[in-house]
């Protein structure tokens, strides 16, 4: 434990340093990494430990960012102090919609996850206070000190990316997060157990909500507009998905690794080989197929299994077997 905490305050250094060292074409790029991670380990936390496959959660990466575009501009608010409205109100939509998609389990859950996420979309497209297909620029972005605006975009990503991790470092180690890993394992056995399943998977299914949307209102605000068709593009929900089903699916050094790759691929093949994005697209898909014929958990579980590396590790040691020995002389002794 004192490792990960030095190892994360030395991480918080280097991301304040950061836009003391390079230059905004860089701190743009790190930026969407980190709005990316942090999204990922959202979707690894419904789906790598409660279990809920999501092919809508694109939804919420677009509820934030509307309701921060539309906050901040009719009430004329700066739209960093905005911010905290967008996870609540994706907080308080998945808390809506859990009731009824709970009652659906496996494939069912994803679809309705998808139909509700596209019909969502289909609505705000033809709502005219909302922009419609065209969408709505910031007018608050005058509040913006445009000097600072890259340097405190990459602040909050990647304050949002360091509390996305450590934050499931602490659920998954706490005792909800042992229950969480029991309900994902086979649900009956939890119930019998006394754990609540329908609770667990809630909370988690909120939380997840809550991160995603906040990472899409950080993502749009850096764009100072934002559209239907981008905001609740299904490639949202795919690049999470390939990020941790390619990393290793729940585990925290995973959506890490799979954020790496996805990253490096893209700018292997279309900034230094000029390819275009459809190439791209093809190169994560077949190094998609590859990594889950070879190992179907991942890269990172082979890897650490094989070399015995604990990065972040959550598992527990089983306590130790009494010593008999000791307490069969004593037993004798009373005998």
């Amino acid at each position: 434990m004192k490792t990960i905490a030095i190892s994360y305050v030395v991480a918080a250094a280097l991301l304040a340093a950061s836009p003391l060292l390079f230059g905004e074409g860089a701190l743009r790029f790190a930026t969407e990494c980190l709005l990316i991670l942090a999204m990922a380990q959202m979707w690894n936390l419904l789906t790598g430990y409660a279990g809920l496959v999501s092919f809508g959660h694109q939804v919420f990466v677009g509820i934030g960012a509307y309701g921060l575009f539309l906050l901040s501009d009719t009430f004329d608010l700066s739209p960093y102090g905005v911010l905290p409205v967008a996870p609540l109100a994706c907080a308080v939509v998945a808390a809506i919609i859990a009731l009824p998609l709970f009652r659906l389990r496996e494939a069912y859950f994803s679809i309705a996850m998808w139909v509700f996420s596209e019909i969502i979309a289909a609505l705000v497209m033809k709502a005219t206070w909302l922009g419609g297909t065209g969408g709505l620029p910031l007018k608050a972005s005058r509040l913006i000190d445009l000097d600072w605006f890259e340097p405190v975009m990459f602040w909050i990503a990647g304050t949002l990316a360091l509390g996305s991790l450590g934050g499931l470092f602490i659920l998954m180690r706490s005792g909800f997060g042992l229950g969480l890993m029991s309900v994902r394992d086979n649900d009956l056995a939890a119930m019998s157990v006394g754990v609540d399943v329908q609770r667990n998977r809630f909370i988690v299914f909120v939380l997840s909500a809550a991160g995603c949307g906040l990472a899409g209102a950080v993502s749009f605000l850096g764009n100072l507009y934002v559209s239907p068709a981008a905001a609740f593009d299904v490639n949202w929900v795919v690049y999470m998905m390939f990020i941790v089903m390619i990393g290793g699916i729940g585990t925290l050094e995973g959506p890490i690794i799979g954020t790496v790759i996805f990253f490096g691929l893209r700018e292997l093949i279309t900034d230094q080989l000029g390819f275009s994005a459809g190439w791209y697209l093809v190169a994560l898909g077949t190094v998609a197929v590859i990594v889950m014929l070879w190992s179907p958990r991942g890269l990172w579980p082979p890897l650490r299994d094989r070399f015995g590396i604990k990065l972040l590790s959550i598992g527990r040691t089983a306590p130790a077997a009494p010593d008999i020995a000791p307490l069969a002389g004593k037993a004798g002794q009373l005998g």
